[in-house]
This record gives structure tokens, sequence and C-alpha cells, in this order.
């Protein structure tokens, strides 16, 4: 307490000036409108710039938040067309079915939020590790997409981690066809540059053009049809000159992967476990 005393003793002319510099200034902001309006066009400026600035940083930090939600709008946006596509051929559909189809479609999968916690992009075979696993419901050969397409599908599961196997792997084969067609094939990945696959087994009658976009066709228990996988890039005739062999540029960025999501299909392990009884 006397410290404080002697320092308030010593520095008190100075503590003096500057209360009275307070004063002067209160006094003529308060009695000249000039000096009173240029004072609040600074104060405003200044207040505009710090409230920019940490509106940016808060953005920032609320980034995940959002692309969460991208993700799960895209994938219900990816559901939606591909509905609509399929109900343009039929005549006469009212707006009634045409919404009860929809929900049927979305009720049957259920969607697991997971994080990307270990990728690989230069090896022959590629491996995805994710954060959740068996605990949180996740089981081998669920689907796995982000915000763009599909990554891959669910290889090994232990009770916190799950292990994908992504396109970019020697042993993916995920059944796509051209957006608009029902002619399908399949996606493999020949190594090498990780943002190209190809699609292989499109028969020669299939039309198509280069540009068109890549969607899995639906005919496995992994995927729902309609979900993004790419765009045609190049063309080229198979090895058996009996089917095309398309270049196929990958939506998704592999070397970015951080958020995805997990679809599990209702119905999946009866029809997994039917499709092996005759394997």
């Amino acid at each position: 307490m006397r410290n404080l005393l002697n320092f308030l003793i010593r520095y008190n002319y100075c503590f003096l000036f500057l209360l009275l510099e307070v004063v002067g200034f209160v006094l003529l902001i308060r009695f000249n409108r000039y000096q009173q309006s240029v004072c609040f066009t600074s104060a405003n400026q200044v207040a505009g710039k710090v409230y920019e600035i940490s509106g940016g940083i808060l953005s920032y930090f609320h980034l995940k938040t959002v692309n969460e939600d991208l993700l799960d709008r895209n994938l219900w946006l990816e559901q939606r067309v591909s509905l609509l596509e399929k109900t343009l051929h039929e005549r006469g559909i009212d707006s009634a079915r045409l919404y009860s189809l929809e929900q049927a479609a979305m009720d049957s999968l259920r969607i697991f939020k997971a994080n990307v916690i270990k990728n690989s992009l230069n090896r022959a075979d590629n491996y995805i590790t994710l954060d959740k696993g068996a605990r949180e419901g996740i089981r081998p050969e669920m689907g796995v997409i982000d915000a763009n397409g599909v990554v891959g599908i669910v290889y090994k599961t232990s009770a916190h981690y799950a292990l994908v196997i992504p396109l970019l792997n020697s042993k993916s084969s995920i059944s796509c066809k051209i957006l608009g067609s029902d002619y399908f094939g399949y996606m493999k990945w020949e190594g090498g540059d990780s943002r190209f696959a190809y699609l292989k087994d499109l028969p020669r009658h299939a039309e198509f053009n280069l540009g068109d976009t890549v969607v899995t066709s639906g005919y496995s228990a992994v995927f729902p049809e309609g979900v993004m996988v790419g765009t045609v890039d190049d063309m080229q005739d198979s090895h058996d000159g009996l089917s095309y062999l398309l270049k196929v540029k990958l939506a998704t960025d592999f070397g970015k992967v951080s958020d995805v999501r997990i679809i599990a299909r209702s119905g999946q392990s009866e029809e997994k476990e039917l499709e092996r009884s005759v394997e």
C-alpha cells in the first residue's frame, strides 16, 4: 500500500495532466458540432474495421461447421436429382406421389459423420483411416463420400476407428454409369495421377460425350444411385475392342479429404448375405 501511495505522489503531475487532457477533450467534443462529427466518424471507421477483422476470424473458425452442412446438403441434393430424373420418365405423376418417392429414398439411408485422421496418395494400395468405428455403428462395406463425391468403401473397423479402401486403391471397384444413361461399368484406378480413374466395360453402343457426369449406378448394396464420382475427360477402346474405356476426372480431391459421411443402406446386410450365398 505504501509503494502505491509513493507511486501516486511521485507521478501526481502526470496523472493530473492526463485527467485535464481527457476533460478538455470531452468538453471539446461535447460543445463543438464539427469536432463531434469528426470524432464519431473516425470512431465508426475504427469500430467497423475491428468488427470486420473479428468477423473474418470467427468465420474462419466456423468453416468446419459450414463444410459439414454443405456435405449433408450435397448428399440430399444428389439423391433428389437422381429421383427426379427417374420420375421424368413417368408420365402423369403428381406432386404427392413425387414427394412420397423422395421421402422413401432418403428414409432408406443412415448417415454417419467422421473425420479423416490418416491418408495416403502415392501407393498402389492407398488407405484412409477415420475417427469413428464399430461403437458408432460403422460397419465394413459401407460407402464413404465427402462434399464433392465418392471417397471409397469401409474395409475394416475397430471399436473407435475405420479403415477405408478409397478409389485410389487397386482393390477398389465401384459400379458407375453416365448420368442420364442406364449403361454402366465399373470404376478402377490404374495408379499414378490421383486425379483420374477409369470407367471400364461400358458397352460400345452407350452414348456419351466428353464432360458428361459419372455417378454411382445403384447396382450394389454400397452406394445409392446418383452419387457424384467425376466427369468424362477422355475415351478410348478397351483392350478387347468390345467396350469403351473412359478416363474420368474424379470429383473428390483426395489430397484434401477431411470431413466425410458414411452411408448405410437399409437391407444392405441381407442383400450382401444373399449375394455371397451364390458366389
